[in-house]
């Protein structure tokens, strides 16, 4: 792949000890942005690095002189206490930092000892969102998903006939959208009881999740300006993990005749880093329909997305329950799945968000949609393990059935990428924890 430079090369190696290690989530090779302060405390937000078990203040490091030129004006961008205007400067200026910051983390960099005292551990600090959003889409770009939840609503006609044509989108709440690690309450609203012929007003009885990732804008577009497909990579920073919590009885009443409102409005977690779209080239597949399917129009297709368009991120949900954390067990793992599956691209997502004309702004957010694979077992949903509330699942560990979420449950979502030669980066973790409605 013609992108991969030395940054990507699996034998390299960082001073820092825990970025070395087997299976660590933020390697040299990684480097993913976000915003934070030392916990506690009343200090600034800024932007940071995160790198081994540590995180690379990025002002502190600012402050040093070490990076100069154009890397150092990038640095200065991304040392504020939002992304947005690092996410603007564009794909240029994300390399060329993302360069400097490789030398100076590399073993054998002239800087370390400077370096070192830019480092807080990651246990150390709280984080913010990354950016200040604008505006936040959710795509919903699963077949899988769409078929399983299909046959839950339209049993002898799950898909809709649209589905294959476009990416499918709705446009989500961004003053919900909440950092990993904020828990929330049980939501209220109407909903509709098999066989009632008028809605009550209740708690949400049937609480989800769906397992999503999201990607970032970075630079916007003019208003009346789409941007081709083959430019929107252009316009994508990086990618995180998204858990787009769904109150199921209220959202399948509300959905007649429009889309969701607030059985999605009440809480959207993130995950705190963002992995670039740089990081993530050695995990790059190509987009492939199957040939008996409708394939994308003109505008939706080009060489490039083929032959690259996917990513190949591995993806896990674990339901962590009171009981577990009672007796002080892991999450129990409910779903693993990869985000290659999706049956759009995230470039594909972001043409089709501008075709009408729509102008996207840095630091804007898009979901995914839930990423669900084609066998049971990577289900990205609850309402899909559940096939629809009908069939418990059993919880490892404590053997607990759920058909949907109950209150003190956590959600923890985690993402890698892997494979042979190259080296294993991480997205973190995703997390949240549902409180009693009040």
């Amino acid at each position: 792949m013609t992108l991969l430079d030395h940054t990507h090369n699996p034998a390299a190696r960082s001073w820092l000890a825990s970025a070395n290690l087997t299976g660590a989530d933020f390697p040299i090779q990684n480097l993913p942005f976000g915003v934070i302060r030392r916990r506690g405390s009343n200090e600034a937000f800024r932007g940071a690095v995160a790198i081994g078990d540590q995180v690379l203040d990025l002002a502190a490091l600012a402050k040093l002189g070490v990076i100069t030129g154009a890397a150092g004006d990038a640095l200065q961008q991304a040392a504020k206490d939002a992304l947005n205007d690092f996410m603007a400067a564009g794909p240029d200026a994300w390399r060329t930092l993302r360069h400097a910051l490789f030398d100076v983390l590399k073993e054998g960099g002239t800087a370390e000892q400077a370096v070192r005292s830019s480092l807080i551990a990651q246990a150390d600090v709280e984080h913010r969102l990354p950016s200040r959003i604008g505006d936040y889409t959710d795509f919903y770009t699963s077949i899988h998903h769409a078929r399983n939840v299909g046959r839950v609503i339209r049993p002898d006609d799950p898909l809709t006939p649209n589905f294959q044509w476009l990416p499918i989108a709705y446009h989500g709440r961004a003053s919900s959208v909440v950092i990993s690690g904020t828990d929330y309450h049980r939501p209220h609203g109407q909903a509709m009881p098999p066989g009632a012929k008028a809605p009550v007003y209740n708690a949400c009885t049937r609480l989800d999740f769906e397992l999503e990732m999201g990607f970032f804008v970075g630079p916007g577009n003019a208003m009346g300006r789409p941007v081709p497909l083959a430019q929107a990579e252009q316009h994508i920073f990086g990618m995180c993990l998204l858990n787009d919590w769904s109150a199921r009885d209220h959202q399948f009443w509300e959905m007649n005749p429009l889309g969701p409102f607030l059985g999605k409005n009440f809480c959207t977690s993130i995950s705190p880093w963002i992995v670039t779209m740089d990081a993530l080239v050695p995990f790059r597949v190509a987009f492939e329909r199957p040939a008996d399917e409708p394939q994308p129009l003109a505008y939706l297709d080009e060489p490039g997305n083929r032959a690259a368009g996917g990513v190949d991120v591995q993806l896990s949900v674990g339901l962590e329950s009171e009981q577990h954390r009672t007796k002080g067990l892991a999450a129990a793992e409910i779903s693993r799945t990869s985000f290659r599956h999706q049956y759009w691209t995230i470039a594909q997502m972001l043409a089709q968000h501008t075709v009408g004309g729509c102008n996207l702004q840095p630091g804007d957010l898009c979901g995914t949609g839930t990423i669900s694979g084609p066998t049971a077992g990577e289900a990205g949903a609850i309402v899909e393990l559940s096939q629809g509330g009908t069939k418990p699942i059993t919880l490892a560990g404590t053997g607990e059935q759920r058909t949907f979420l109950l209150d003190g449950d956590a959600v923890i979502l985690r993402g890698w990428c892997e494979r042979e030669g190259a080296a294993r980066i991480g997205f973190g973790e995703c997390r949240g924890m549902v409180l009693p409605a009040v």
